[in-house]
């Protein structure tokens, strides 16, 4: 894989060089706590208190740290589920300290979830992200081969965080079929194998600027308002997300279709 570099502490660092291994100490922990706060920037009462990913580690869920040196720089968060008689684990957190963004680091840190995953005898990984937010959902439909076929409203009510911008919590469902030939291959050959588009789904560049102003939030949303309705009836008539385009002045396109390939668990509320 490609690889990048960071400013992290006034000194440059290869994003090849950070070591991602899974967290062991209270210390590492602590430190997952930390920059959680940091990333998301969420009140204390909103975060994922120490306690909870002390937890997740000892009942098969993974909390991965990523190190540059003794600095953790990126950390996640997944807990085991179960649907019907199938498990899998659901990642809940990714973090990436800010230096260290848009270096791939994200990804390097999902490859490693899913390479654990695979050798604890799991098929699936699934996440939530935010469909406004373009260049998490180009990570992970492009980058890591996840589809989306589930639509979720306001999943956590209006939180503190200001990357929301106040409004609903509103989440596509990731689903990574670890051992699917659409994951397989994309990792392989670096390109996911052709799919149909059906219909597309929008999201201006501007949405971040319309979110971080109340002048301008109500912009941002009607783009959730329209986007939550056309994911919706496109999910009823069973398309699922399988590509995302950015264009050159940044504005995001989910593509959908239909995936043909079976994988599924039963779904729950």
């Amino acid at each position: 894989m490609a690889g990048g570099e960071a400013t992290g502490a006034g000194r440059q660092v290869s994003v090849d060089s950070i070591v991602i291994r899974k967290c062991h100490s209270l210390d590492e922990i602590r430190a997952c706590v930390s920059l959680q706060k940091e990333v998301w920037n969420f009140s204390d009462a909103e975060l994922v208190p120490l306690r909870m990913f002390v937890v997740a580690r000892k009942v098969g869920g993974q909390v991965i740290g990523a190190f540059a040196g003794n600095e953790m720089v990126g950390f996640a968060l997944s807990v085991p589920g179960v649907r019907g008689e199938h498990s899998y684990l659901h990642s809940h957190m990714l973090a990436v300290r800010k230096q260290h963004q848009n270096a791939g680091l994200g990804r390097r840190v999902k490859l490693f979830q899913r390479d654990d995953a695979i050798a604890r005898g799991f098929e699936l990984i699934e996440w939530t992200f935010d469909p406004l937010e373009i260049k998490n959902a180009y990570l992970n439909i492009e980058k890591l081969g996840a589809i989306a076929r589930r639509y979720t409203v306001n999943q956590y009510g209006i939180t503190s965080s200001p990357l929301q911008g106040g409004l609903p919590t509103d989440r596509l469902v990731a689903e990574w079929w670890l051992k699917s030939k659409r994951v397989g291959t994309l990792l392989q050959t670096g390109k996911k194998p052709h799919s149909e588009t059906l219909t597309t789904i929008s999201v201006p560049t501007q949405i971040y600027d319309w979110k971080a102003s109340p002048a301008t939030r109500s912009q941002a949303k009607e783009v959730q308002d329209r986007n939550r309705k056309q994911f919706e009836k496109a999910f009823a008539d069973g398309l699922a997300v399988l590509g995302y385009e950015r264009d050159p002045q940044g504005s995001g396109t989910f593509l959908l279709g239909r995936w043909e390939e079976k994988w599924a668990y039963p779904a729950t509320d």
